[in-house]
């Protein structure tokens, strides 16, 4: 990390305060925010989250990397769920889909609501089988970035994170089973 990011990191008050951090596991003295929080960060499920920090004037792979990062005074950066190799290019225009959380109201009221984010399980056809991906797969094609790792909720964490072909067995879930007469 340069200079010139790390000085706008440490100037900058830190995202949210330390009673909405937990410990992050397996890293000495980093922490992450809750899941409870994350997901109050999304519009709707399915939504971009926003961006809970200032903008520090460096692209957001610099921290949000395949692995993410511990940030010193912040937490740890989760990594980016899309798949660089797909979306080159795409990784700098992140605030095309994410925009900066703002107190100030941005649009008119109006009546949506949006979905709220779904944790449960993916079903299974039986119980040996493994369950299917339970949300869409477009734009989140890199399934390490949160269910391994350090900014992974417990609630969504992989068992077995050495296995790294995830949909040769964990498949999209079909919402039309069957077709219509």
């Amino acid at each position: 990390m340069n200079a010139r990011i790390l000085a706008a990191f440490l100037l900058l008050a830190a995202c949210g305060d330390d009673s909405q951090k937990t410990a992050v596991p397996g890293v000495p003295g980093a922490v992450k925010t809750l899941a409870s929080v994350r997901a109050e960060r999304r519009l709707f499920d399915g939504a971009p989250p926003v961006i809970p920090h200032h903008d520090f004037g460096a692209d957001c792979i610099s921290c949000h990397t395949t692995a993410g990062m511990s940030v010193p005074q912040f937490g740890f950066a989760p990594p980016a769920p899309h798949d660089p190799e797909q979306l080159q290019g795409a990784m700098s225009r992140c605030r095309m889909c994410h925009v900066f959380a703002s107190k100030e109201p941005a649009f008119a009221d109006n009546d949506f609501v949006g979905l709220r984010q779904d944790l449960r399980a993916g079903k299974r056809l039986n119980d040996l089988a493994p369950p299917v991906i339970p949300h869409q797969t477009l734009l989140r094609e890199n399934c390490m970035a949160c269910h391994t790792g350090p900014a992974a909720r417990e609630e969504i964490r992989c068992p077995h994170p050495e296995r790294e072909r995830c949909v040769q067995c964990h498949l999209p879930q079909q919402t039309t089973g069957e077709f219509s007469r």
